[in-house]
Protein backbone atom coordinates (compact mmCIF):
# COMPACT_ATOMS: atom_id res chain seq x y z
CA UNK A 1 0.00 0.00 0.00
CA UNK A 2 2.96 2.31 -0.60
CA UNK A 3 2.38 5.71 -2.16
CA UNK A 4 5.46 7.29 -3.72
CA UNK A 5 4.10 10.03 -5.96
CA UNK A 6 1.02 12.12 -6.59
CA UNK A 7 0.34 10.15 -9.73
CA UNK A 8 -0.17 7.05 -7.64
CA UNK A 9 -2.85 8.69 -5.52
CA UNK A 10 -6.14 7.61 -6.98
CA UNK A 11 -8.76 10.21 -7.72
CA UNK A 12 -12.12 8.67 -6.94
CA UNK A 13 -14.13 11.88 -6.95
CA UNK A 14 -15.05 10.99 -3.36
CA UNK A 15 -16.30 13.77 -1.12
CA UNK A 16 -13.65 15.17 1.21
CA UNK A 17 -13.54 17.15 4.43
CA UNK A 18 -13.62 20.88 3.80
CA UNK A 19 -10.81 21.46 6.29
CA UNK A 20 -8.52 19.67 8.68
CA UNK A 21 -10.35 21.32 11.59
CA UNK A 22 -13.63 19.91 10.32
CA UNK A 23 -12.17 16.40 10.17
CA UNK A 24 -10.69 16.69 13.68
CA UNK A 25 -13.91 18.04 15.21
CA UNK A 26 -16.04 15.38 13.47
CA UNK A 27 -13.66 12.62 14.59
CA UNK A 28 -13.53 13.93 18.17
CA UNK A 29 -17.31 14.06 18.13
CA UNK A 30 -17.46 10.50 16.82
CA UNK A 31 -15.23 9.33 19.66
CA UNK A 32 -16.91 11.34 22.43
CA UNK A 33 -20.14 9.77 23.54
CA UNK A 34 -21.73 7.80 26.35
CA UNK A 35 -18.41 6.02 26.90
CA UNK A 36 -16.69 9.28 27.85
CA UNK A 37 -19.46 11.32 29.41
CA UNK A 38 -21.46 8.52 31.03
CA UNK A 39 -19.28 5.43 31.47
CA UNK A 40 -15.84 6.97 32.12
CA UNK A 41 -16.73 8.81 35.37
CA UNK A 42 -18.46 5.88 37.05
CA UNK A 43 -15.68 3.48 35.98
CA UNK A 44 -13.07 5.78 37.51
CA UNK A 45 -15.20 5.94 40.64
CA UNK A 46 -15.56 2.16 40.81
CA UNK A 47 -11.83 1.43 40.50
CA UNK A 48 -10.29 3.93 42.87
CA UNK A 49 -10.02 7.31 41.16
CA UNK A 50 -6.66 8.83 40.21
CA UNK A 51 -4.67 5.55 40.12
CA UNK A 52 -7.11 4.19 37.55
CA UNK A 53 -6.80 7.43 35.59
CA UNK A 54 -3.00 7.08 35.34
CA UNK A 55 -3.21 3.53 33.94
CA UNK A 56 -5.97 4.60 31.57
CA UNK A 57 -3.86 7.41 30.09
CA UNK A 58 -0.86 5.12 29.58
CA UNK A 59 -3.02 2.47 27.92
CA UNK A 60 -4.67 5.09 25.71
CA UNK A 61 -1.25 6.08 24.37
CA UNK A 62 -0.08 2.54 23.56
CA UNK A 63 -3.39 0.94 22.49
CA UNK A 64 -6.09 3.38 21.43
CA UNK A 65 -3.95 5.82 19.46
CA UNK A 66 -2.11 3.30 17.22
CA UNK A 67 -5.37 1.53 16.34
CA UNK A 68 -7.04 4.86 15.59
CA UNK A 69 -4.09 5.82 13.37
CA UNK A 70 -4.46 2.51 11.53
CA UNK A 71 -8.17 3.04 10.84
CA UNK A 72 -7.57 6.54 9.47
CA UNK A 73 -4.61 5.35 7.35
CA UNK A 74 -6.52 2.46 5.78
CA UNK A 75 -9.40 4.75 4.95
CA UNK A 76 -7.23 7.50 3.43
CA UNK A 77 -5.20 5.05 1.37
CA UNK A 78 -8.13 3.21 -0.18
CA UNK A 79 -10.85 5.92 -0.15
CA UNK A 80 -13.25 3.16 0.81
CA UNK A 81 -15.26 1.84 3.75
CA UNK A 82 -13.67 -0.78 6.03
CA UNK A 83 -14.97 -3.79 4.07
CA UNK A 84 -14.06 -2.33 0.69
CA UNK A 85 -10.63 -1.35 2.01
CA UNK A 86 -9.89 -4.92 3.13
CA UNK A 87 -10.98 -6.23 -0.29
CA UNK A 88 -8.60 -3.85 -2.05
CA UNK A 89 -5.64 -4.30 0.30
CA UNK A 90 -5.98 -8.10 0.47
CA UNK A 91 -7.54 -9.15 -2.85
CA UNK A 92 -8.77 -12.68 -3.26
CA UNK A 93 -8.78 -13.34 0.47
CA UNK A 94 -11.55 -13.54 3.04
CA UNK A 95 -10.24 -10.90 5.42
CA UNK A 96 -12.99 -8.53 4.25
CA UNK A 97 -15.41 -10.60 6.33
CA UNK A 98 -14.06 -8.75 9.37
CA UNK A 99 -15.35 -5.57 7.75
CA UNK A 100 -18.81 -7.07 7.39
CA UNK A 101 -18.70 -8.16 11.03
CA UNK A 102 -17.77 -4.58 11.88
CA UNK A 103 -20.89 -3.30 10.09
CA UNK A 104 -23.04 -5.79 12.02
CA UNK A 105 -21.44 -4.60 15.27
CA UNK A 106 -22.23 -0.98 14.40
CA UNK A 107 -25.86 -1.85 13.65
CA UNK A 108 -26.18 -3.59 17.03
CA UNK A 109 -24.52 -0.67 18.80
CA UNK A 110 -26.82 1.84 17.14
CA UNK A 111 -29.88 -0.24 17.98
CA UNK A 112 -29.35 0.44 21.69
CA UNK A 113 -27.27 3.63 21.42
CA UNK A 114 -30.11 5.54 19.76
CA UNK A 115 -32.37 4.58 22.67
CA UNK A 116 -30.01 5.58 25.48
CA UNK A 117 -29.04 8.73 23.59
CA UNK A 118 -32.75 9.53 23.48
CA UNK A 119 -32.78 9.50 27.27
CA UNK A 120 -30.35 12.43 27.28
CA UNK A 121 -32.70 14.42 25.06
CA UNK A 122 -35.66 13.51 27.28
CA UNK A 123 -33.79 14.61 30.40
CA UNK A 124 -32.80 17.86 28.73
CA UNK A 125 -36.49 18.72 28.42
CA UNK A 126 -37.26 17.37 31.91
CA UNK A 127 -34.56 19.66 33.30
CA UNK A 128 -35.74 22.59 31.21
CA UNK A 129 -39.26 22.19 32.61
CA UNK A 130 -38.03 21.65 36.19
CA UNK A 131 -39.70 18.21 36.32
CA UNK A 132 -37.58 17.01 39.26
CA UNK A 133 -36.73 20.34 40.93
CA UNK A 134 -36.55 19.88 44.70
CA UNK A 135 -37.19 16.13 44.44
CA UNK A 136 -35.69 13.72 46.96
CA UNK A 137 -33.29 10.96 45.84
CA UNK A 138 -36.11 8.43 46.09
CA UNK A 139 -38.40 10.61 43.98
CA UNK A 140 -35.72 11.13 41.32
CA UNK A 141 -35.12 7.37 41.19
CA UNK A 142 -38.85 6.75 40.97
CA UNK A 143 -39.19 9.16 38.06
CA UNK A 144 -36.39 7.42 36.18
CA UNK A 145 -37.97 4.01 36.85
CA UNK A 146 -41.33 5.26 35.56
CA UNK A 147 -39.60 6.65 32.47
CA UNK A 148 -38.00 3.27 31.70
CA UNK A 149 -41.37 1.56 32.08
CA UNK A 150 -43.10 3.81 29.57
CA UNK A 151 -42.53 2.18 26.15
CA UNK A 152 -44.20 4.94 24.16
CA UNK A 153 -42.03 7.60 25.81
CA UNK A 154 -38.88 5.57 25.16
CA UNK A 155 -39.91 4.98 21.54
CA UNK A 156 -40.59 8.67 20.99
CA UNK A 157 -37.16 9.82 22.18
CA UNK A 158 -35.45 6.98 20.33
CA UNK A 159 -37.22 8.06 17.13
CA UNK A 160 -36.18 11.67 17.75
CA UNK A 161 -32.50 10.63 17.88
CA UNK A 162 -32.82 8.49 14.73
CA UNK A 163 -34.51 11.36 12.89
CA UNK A 164 -31.97 14.00 13.93
CA UNK A 165 -29.01 11.75 13.11
CA UNK A 166 -30.43 10.71 9.75
CA UNK A 167 -31.16 14.31 8.72
CA UNK A 168 -27.52 15.25 9.30
CA UNK A 169 -25.95 12.16 7.69
CA UNK A 170 -28.16 12.48 4.62
CA UNK A 171 -26.55 15.84 3.84
CA UNK A 172 -23.15 14.20 3.46
CA UNK A 173 -19.72 15.14 4.78
CA UNK A 174 -19.28 18.89 4.23
CA UNK A 175 -22.93 19.92 4.27
CA UNK A 176 -23.96 17.77 7.22
CA UNK A 177 -21.39 16.05 9.43
CA UNK A 178 -18.63 18.67 9.23
CA UNK A 179 -20.94 21.67 9.53
CA UNK A 180 -22.77 20.29 12.58
CA UNK A 181 -19.53 19.17 14.26
CA UNK A 182 -18.05 22.67 13.95
CA UNK A 183 -21.01 23.99 15.94
CA UNK A 184 -21.67 21.21 18.45
CA UNK A 185 -18.12 20.37 19.56
CA UNK A 186 -17.09 23.88 20.66
CA UNK A 187 -20.44 24.27 22.46
CA UNK A 188 -19.98 20.88 24.12
CA UNK A 189 -16.57 21.81 25.51
CA UNK A 190 -17.76 25.24 26.66
CA UNK A 191 -20.63 23.66 28.58
CA UNK A 192 -18.44 20.96 30.13
CA UNK A 193 -15.83 23.53 31.23
CA UNK A 194 -18.53 25.79 32.69
CA UNK A 195 -20.11 22.94 34.64
CA UNK A 196 -16.68 21.81 35.84
CA UNK A 197 -15.90 25.28 37.23
CA UNK A 198 -19.24 25.30 39.04
CA UNK A 199 -18.67 21.81 40.46
CA UNK A 200 -15.18 22.44 41.87
CA UNK A 201 -16.43 25.55 43.68
CA UNK A 202 -19.07 23.62 45.65
CA UNK A 203 -18.62 23.28 49.42
CA UNK A 204 -16.90 19.96 50.10
CA UNK A 205 -15.62 19.62 46.52
CA UNK A 206 -11.98 19.33 47.67
CA UNK A 207 -12.49 15.70 48.75
CA UNK A 208 -13.68 14.85 45.26
CA UNK A 209 -10.69 16.58 43.68
CA UNK A 210 -8.34 14.65 45.98
CA UNK A 211 -10.03 11.37 45.00
CA UNK A 212 -9.75 12.24 41.31
CA UNK A 213 -6.25 13.75 41.17
CA UNK A 214 -4.22 12.18 44.00
CA UNK A 215 -3.39 8.57 43.00
CA UNK A 216 -3.33 5.87 45.66
CA UNK A 217 -1.97 2.83 43.84
CA UNK A 218 -2.65 0.60 46.85
CA UNK A 219 -6.34 0.79 45.89
CA UNK A 220 -5.69 -0.33 42.31
CA UNK A 221 -6.57 -3.99 41.79
CA UNK A 222 -5.68 -6.22 38.84
CA UNK A 223 -9.31 -5.96 37.75
CA UNK A 224 -8.95 -2.18 37.83
CA UNK A 225 -5.83 -2.31 35.64
CA UNK A 226 -7.58 -4.47 33.06
CA UNK A 227 -10.63 -2.24 33.17
CA UNK A 228 -8.42 0.82 32.57
CA UNK A 229 -6.89 -0.88 29.53
CA UNK A 230 -10.35 -1.78 28.26
CA UNK A 231 -11.64 1.75 28.84
CA UNK A 232 -8.70 3.21 26.92
CA UNK A 233 -9.48 0.87 24.05
CA UNK A 234 -13.20 1.66 23.97
CA UNK A 235 -13.06 5.40 24.62
CA UNK A 236 -11.88 6.23 21.10
CA UNK A 237 -14.56 4.04 19.54
CA UNK A 238 -12.08 1.85 17.68
CA UNK A 239 -12.43 -1.84 16.88
CA UNK A 240 -15.34 -2.01 14.44
CA UNK A 241 -13.53 -0.07 11.72
CA UNK A 242 -16.12 2.73 11.75
CA UNK A 243 -13.48 5.48 11.66
CA UNK A 244 -12.03 4.05 8.43
CA UNK A 245 -14.87 5.87 6.65
CA UNK A 246 -13.81 9.22 8.18
CA UNK A 247 -10.25 8.52 7.05
CA UNK A 248 -11.53 7.86 3.51
CA UNK A 249 -12.64 11.50 3.26
CA UNK A 250 -9.14 12.78 4.16
CA UNK A 251 -6.79 14.51 1.74
CA UNK A 252 -3.01 14.09 1.91
CA UNK A 253 -2.03 17.62 2.90
CA UNK A 254 -1.32 16.65 6.51
CA UNK A 255 0.10 13.58 8.23
CA UNK A 256 -2.29 11.23 9.95
CA UNK A 257 -0.19 11.18 13.12
CA UNK A 258 -0.69 14.88 13.81
CA UNK A 259 -4.44 14.73 13.20
CA UNK A 260 -4.80 11.61 15.36
CA UNK A 261 -2.99 13.28 18.24
CA UNK A 262 -5.50 16.14 18.10
CA UNK A 263 -8.46 13.73 17.96
CA UNK A 264 -7.10 11.66 20.87
CA UNK A 265 -6.39 14.74 22.99
CA UNK A 266 -9.87 16.13 22.35
CA UNK A 267 -11.55 12.84 23.19
CA UNK A 268 -9.47 12.34 26.34
CA UNK A 269 -9.94 15.94 27.46
CA UNK A 270 -13.72 15.53 27.29
CA UNK A 271 -13.57 12.43 29.51
CA UNK A 272 -11.20 14.03 32.04
CA UNK A 273 -13.25 17.22 32.22
CA UNK A 274 -16.32 15.12 32.99
CA UNK A 275 -14.49 13.89 36.06
CA UNK A 276 -14.19 17.47 37.25
CA UNK A 277 -17.97 17.75 37.02
CA UNK A 278 -18.83 14.43 38.63
CA UNK A 279 -16.44 13.83 41.54
CA UNK A 280 -16.44 17.23 43.27
CA UNK A 281 -20.26 17.17 43.07
CA UNK A 282 -20.76 13.62 44.35
CA UNK A 283 -18.44 14.21 47.30
CA UNK A 284 -20.01 17.59 48.03
CA UNK A 285 -23.43 15.91 48.30
CA UNK A 286 -22.19 12.65 49.91
CA UNK A 287 -23.05 10.46 46.93
CA UNK A 288 -21.29 7.13 46.33
CA UNK A 289 -18.83 7.68 43.41
CA UNK A 290 -18.97 3.99 42.46
CA UNK A 291 -22.74 4.12 41.93
CA UNK A 292 -22.37 2.75 38.40
CA UNK A 293 -24.56 3.31 35.31
CA UNK A 294 -27.37 5.20 37.17
CA UNK A 295 -24.89 8.01 37.91
CA UNK A 296 -25.97 10.25 35.04
CA UNK A 297 -29.74 9.74 35.23
CA UNK A 298 -30.35 9.33 38.97
CA UNK A 299 -27.39 10.65 40.95
CA UNK A 300 -26.73 13.78 38.93
CA UNK A 301 -30.39 14.87 38.77
CA UNK A 302 -30.48 14.37 42.53
CA UNK A 303 -27.47 16.65 42.91
CA UNK A 304 -28.88 19.25 40.53
CA UNK A 305 -32.23 19.22 42.34
CA UNK A 306 -30.45 20.27 45.56
CA UNK A 307 -28.26 22.97 44.01
CA UNK A 308 -29.10 26.66 43.77
CA UNK A 309 -30.12 27.27 40.16
CA UNK A 310 -29.77 23.49 39.81
CA UNK A 311 -32.24 23.13 36.95
CA UNK A 312 -30.24 25.59 34.88
CA UNK A 313 -27.08 23.55 35.37
CA UNK A 314 -29.01 20.32 34.77
CA UNK A 315 -30.37 21.65 31.49
CA UNK A 316 -26.88 22.62 30.33
CA UNK A 317 -25.44 19.24 31.41
CA UNK A 318 -28.01 17.12 29.58
CA UNK A 319 -27.76 19.34 26.52
CA UNK A 320 -24.00 18.70 26.53
CA UNK A 321 -24.58 14.97 26.98
CA UNK A 322 -27.07 15.02 24.10
CA UNK A 323 -24.51 16.77 21.87
CA UNK A 324 -21.92 14.12 22.75
CA UNK A 325 -24.35 11.35 21.87
CA UNK A 326 -25.47 12.98 18.63
CA UNK A 327 -21.93 13.37 17.30
CA UNK A 328 -21.34 9.67 18.05
CA UNK A 329 -24.54 8.43 16.40
CA UNK A 330 -23.62 10.51 13.34
CA UNK A 331 -20.22 8.77 13.14
CA UNK A 332 -21.68 5.29 13.63
CA UNK A 333 -24.50 5.75 11.12
CA UNK A 334 -22.13 7.27 8.54
CA UNK A 335 -19.96 4.13 8.73
CA UNK A 336 -22.94 1.88 7.96
CA UNK A 337 -24.22 4.20 5.23
CA UNK A 338 -20.73 4.41 3.72
CA UNK A 339 -20.64 0.62 3.50
CA UNK A 340 -23.91 0.25 1.59
CA UNK A 341 -23.15 3.25 -0.67
CA UNK A 342 -19.73 1.82 -1.60
CA UNK A 343 -20.54 -1.89 -1.68
CA UNK A 344 -24.22 -2.03 -2.66
CA UNK A 345 -24.20 1.18 -4.75
CA UNK A 346 -27.22 2.64 -2.97
CA UNK A 347 -27.98 6.34 -3.31
CA UNK A 348 -27.11 8.13 -0.03
CA UNK A 349 -30.60 9.42 0.77
CA UNK A 350 -32.20 6.01 0.25
CA UNK A 351 -29.41 4.31 2.21
CA UNK A 352 -29.93 6.60 5.21
CA UNK A 353 -33.71 6.13 5.12
CA UNK A 354 -33.71 2.32 4.89
CA UNK A 355 -30.90 1.79 7.39
CA UNK A 356 -32.43 4.21 9.91
CA UNK A 357 -35.82 2.47 9.75
CA UNK A 358 -34.20 -0.95 10.17
CA UNK A 359 -32.11 0.12 13.15
CA UNK A 360 -35.07 1.90 14.74
CA UNK A 361 -37.13 -1.30 14.60
CA UNK A 362 -34.27 -3.28 16.17
CA UNK A 363 -34.02 -0.61 18.84
CA UNK A 364 -37.66 -1.09 19.83
CA UNK A 365 -36.78 -4.57 21.11
CA UNK A 366 -33.86 -3.07 23.06
CA UNK A 367 -36.07 -0.48 24.74
CA UNK A 368 -38.81 -3.01 25.50
CA UNK A 369 -36.29 -4.90 27.62
CA UNK A 370 -36.54 -2.10 30.22
CA UNK A 371 -40.27 -2.53 30.66
CA UNK A 372 -42.69 -5.16 29.32
CA UNK A 373 -39.93 -7.57 28.23
CA UNK A 374 -37.70 -7.12 31.27
CA UNK A 375 -38.21 -10.78 32.23
CA UNK A 376 -37.14 -12.09 28.81
CA UNK A 377 -33.54 -13.25 29.22
CA UNK A 378 -30.76 -14.35 26.88
CA UNK A 379 -28.16 -16.27 28.89
CA UNK A 380 -29.43 -14.56 32.03
CA UNK A 381 -29.39 -11.05 30.54
CA UNK A 382 -32.08 -8.79 29.12
CA UNK A 383 -31.96 -8.02 25.40
CA UNK A 384 -30.24 -4.69 26.13
CA UNK A 385 -27.76 -6.21 28.58
CA UNK A 386 -26.94 -9.07 26.23
CA UNK A 387 -26.37 -6.74 23.26
CA UNK A 388 -24.14 -4.47 25.34
CA UNK A 389 -22.16 -7.45 26.69
CA UNK A 390 -21.77 -9.02 23.24
CA UNK A 391 -20.46 -5.81 21.67
CA UNK A 392 -18.38 -4.47 24.55
CA UNK A 393 -16.85 -7.68 25.87
CA UNK A 394 -16.48 -9.83 22.76
CA UNK A 395 -16.91 -8.18 19.37
CA UNK A 396 -15.06 -4.89 19.85
CA UNK A 397 -12.02 -6.37 21.64
CA UNK A 398 -11.76 -9.02 18.92
CA UNK A 399 -12.11 -6.40 16.20
CA UNK A 400 -9.44 -4.23 17.79
CA UNK A 401 -7.09 -7.16 18.10
CA UNK A 402 -7.60 -7.97 14.41
CA UNK A 403 -6.80 -4.37 13.38
CA UNK A 404 -3.56 -4.46 15.38
CA UNK A 405 -2.57 -7.80 13.83
CA UNK A 406 -3.61 -6.53 10.38
CA UNK A 407 -1.34 -3.49 10.68
CA UNK A 408 1.52 -5.31 12.34
CA UNK A 409 1.68 -8.62 10.48
CA UNK A 410 -0.79 -9.07 7.61
CA UNK A 411 -0.07 -5.79 5.81
CA UNK A 412 3.41 -4.34 5.24
CA UNK A 413 3.89 -2.15 8.32
CA UNK A 414 6.62 -0.01 6.74
CA UNK A 415 4.36 0.81 3.79
CA UNK A 416 1.58 1.67 6.22
CA UNK A 417 3.94 4.04 8.04
CA UNK A 418 4.71 5.77 4.72
CA UNK A 419 0.99 6.37 4.15
CA UNK A 420 0.62 7.72 7.68
CA UNK A 421 3.52 10.17 7.22
CA UNK A 422 2.42 11.69 3.89
CA UNK A 423 1.88 15.44 4.25
CA UNK A 424 2.88 18.14 6.71
CA UNK A 425 2.96 17.49 10.43
CA UNK A 426 4.13 14.94 12.98
CA UNK A 427 6.06 11.99 11.50
CA UNK A 428 5.85 8.69 13.35
CA UNK A 429 7.81 5.51 12.82
CA UNK A 430 9.22 3.61 15.80
CA UNK A 431 6.38 4.57 18.17
CA UNK A 432 3.74 3.29 15.77
CA UNK A 433 5.64 0.16 14.74
CA UNK A 434 6.41 -0.94 18.31
CA UNK A 435 2.94 -0.26 19.70
CA UNK A 436 0.93 -1.73 16.83
CA UNK A 437 3.11 -4.84 16.39
CA UNK A 438 3.83 -5.73 20.01
CA UNK A 439 2.28 -3.65 22.79
CA UNK A 440 -1.29 -3.23 21.55
CA UNK A 441 -1.88 -6.87 20.48
CA UNK A 442 -0.46 -8.16 23.77
CA UNK A 443 -2.53 -5.89 26.01
CA UNK A 444 -5.72 -6.21 23.96
CA UNK A 445 -5.27 -9.98 23.90
CA UNK A 446 -4.95 -10.08 27.69
CA UNK A 447 -8.08 -7.94 28.12
CA UNK A 448 -9.98 -10.06 25.59
CA UNK A 449 -9.04 -13.36 27.27
CA UNK A 450 -9.83 -11.91 30.69
CA UNK A 451 -13.26 -10.70 29.57
CA UNK A 452 -14.02 -14.13 28.10
CA UNK A 453 -12.98 -15.75 31.37
CA UNK A 454 -10.21 -17.76 29.71
CA UNK A 455 -7.54 -16.34 32.01
CA UNK A 456 -7.69 -14.85 35.50
CA UNK A 457 -5.31 -12.11 36.59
Amino acid sequence: MEVTSKSEIKDTGREQWGSRLGFILASVGGAIGLGNVWKFPYTVGKYGGAAFLVVYLIALFVIGVPILITEFAIGRKTKLNYTGALKELLPGKKWYLFGIVGVVVLVIVLSFYFGVAGWTLAYFFKSLSGAYAGASPAQVGGQFGAFLNSPMELFFWQFAMVLLTGMIVIKGVKGGIEKVSKILLPLLFLMIIGLGIKSITLNGASAGLDFYLNPDFSKLTSEGVLSAIGQAFFTLGVGAGNLVIYGSYLDRKNTIGGSTVMVSLGDTLAAILMGFIIFPAVFAFNIEPAMGPPLAFITLPTIFSQMKFGMIFATVFFLALFFACLTSTICLLEAVVGYVVDEWKWERRMAVLKISIFIFVLGLFQMMSFGPWADFKIFGRTIFEFSDFLVTNILLPGGGLFIAILAGYILNTSDLVKEINIGKGIKIDKYYTITVKYVAPLLIGIVYLQLLGIIKI
